[in-house]
C-alpha cells in the first residue's frame, strides 16, 4: 500500500487556497493536488467532487461510519453530495484545524446550501 503524508496533505491545502474568501469552485482540483503532495497520485480523477468516493477507497482510504467524522482528524476527507446549487458536490480535507477546500471553511458544511440542504456525505480516513 502507499504511503500518505497527512501533514504534506493539510500543508498544501492551507499554503494553497484561492484568494477568494470563498473559493473558485475548484475543491476537487485543489483535493488532488494535495493528495498528490502528500504522495497519492490516482491513476484518474473525477471533475466532480461527489465523485471522488470510488478513488479515494481505491487510494486506500476507509470509510467512516455516517456520525463518525467528527471529531476530525488530520488528513481526512469529506465528499459531500450536491445541492440545488451545486451539481458537482463538493471535497474538503480537515488539515487539524480546519476544513479546507480551495478556501478555509468556518465549517464542515462549506455554503449556505450545503448548510441548509445538508445534503448525504461521507468521510474517509488514512488508516494509521
Amino acid at each position: 500500500m502507499a504511503t500518505f503524508d497527512m501533514k504534506a496533505f493539510a500543508t498544501f491545502l492551507k499554503a494553497n487556497v484561492s484568494k477568494s474568501p470563498f473559493g473558485e469552485g475548484a475543491c476537487a482540483k485543489h483535493v488532488r493536488l494535495a493528495l498528490a503532495a502528500g504522495g497519492l497520485k490516482p491513476a484518474t480523477w473525477p471533475v466532480a467532487a461527489k465523485d471522488w468516493s470510488p478513488t479515494l477507497m481505491a487510494l486506500g482510504f476507509k470509510a467512516l461510519p455516517a456520525n463518525g467524522h467528527l471529531p476530525a482528524k488530520l488528513g481526512d476527507i469529506a465528499v459531500i453530495q450536491t445541492t440545488s446549487e451545486s451539481k458537482y458536490g463538493h471535497i474538503e480535507g480537515y488539515d487539524g484545524s480546519n476544513w479546507i477546500s480551495d478556501f478555509v471553511q468556518r465549517e464542515f458544511w462549506p455554503g449556505p446550501s450545503f448548510r441548509s440542504e445538508t445534503p448525504a456525505f461521507m468521510v474517509y480516513r488514512w488508516p494509521v
